[in-house]
């Protein structure tokens, strides 16, 4: 009596099989997002770009953090160390906003604004500079940029309140394109340099 062959297994779509499967899991699967805070990138620059108008001090307020993640503030003339984190939304909010129309912060211009704001007084042609080291933890820098986007966010949502009666989140596009000309979001950042202190 002869071996009995054992029938061999049809591995042909074997690969399709493999493919189709691994196409499932990636369109089903969930991936892990970065976190972090959406910015618009400056465009590059032109060859015959001119060099940038000078801004005046009192209306620059520049937040330097050296490579021991220790904040330093400029700003009314004045120089802070040792901010801490926290202190910042409160600085950016006042600066922004020069409620008191104080000649040290940023001047105060005449806007025409969308209605219901018509022209209004507001310091246009301020900016808040980030100065960073390049050994500067990232976490520590995603806070003081987290607390600045939110001075503005702040201020929006308060006028919004005032204006329209509800948060700046509920308001239509109009409305909250009206609030973001009125506190118009300008954080410039400089390139991190290598510095042990302020």
């Amino acid at each position: 009596m002869g071996k009995r062959k054992v029938p061999g297994l049809n591995a042909s779509s074997t690969a399709d099989i493999s493919f189709i499967l691994l196409i499932f899991f990636l369109v089903t699967t969930s991936m892990d997002t970065d976190r972090g805070l959406a910015v618009r990138l400056p465009n590059p620059p032109e060859e015959n770009q001119q060099d940038p108008p000078k801004v005046r001090e009192r209306n620059n307020m520049n937040v330097m953090v050296n490579m021991n993640n220790q904040i330093s503030v400029r700003v009314a003339g004045e120089f802070k160390t040792d901010v801490q984190v926290s202190e910042l939304r409160e600085l950016a909010k006042t600066f922004i906003a020069n409620p008191e129309d104080d000649p040290k912060l940023p001047e105060r211009v005449a806007v025409e604004l969308p209605a219901p704001f018509g022209v209004q007084m507001i310091t246009k042609n301020h900016v808040i500079s980030l100065q960073t080291d390049r050994a500067t933890n990232y976490d520590v820098y995603f806070q003081i940029e987290n607390e600045l986007y939110g001075a503005y966010n702040d201020l929006r949502d308060e006028l919004a309140r005032k204006s329209f009666g509800r948060p700046y989140r509920e308001c239509t596009e109009d409305e909250q394109l009206a609030c973001r000309q009125y506190y118009k979001c300008v954080i410039s950042e400089a390139e991190p340099k290598t510095y042990n202190n302020h």
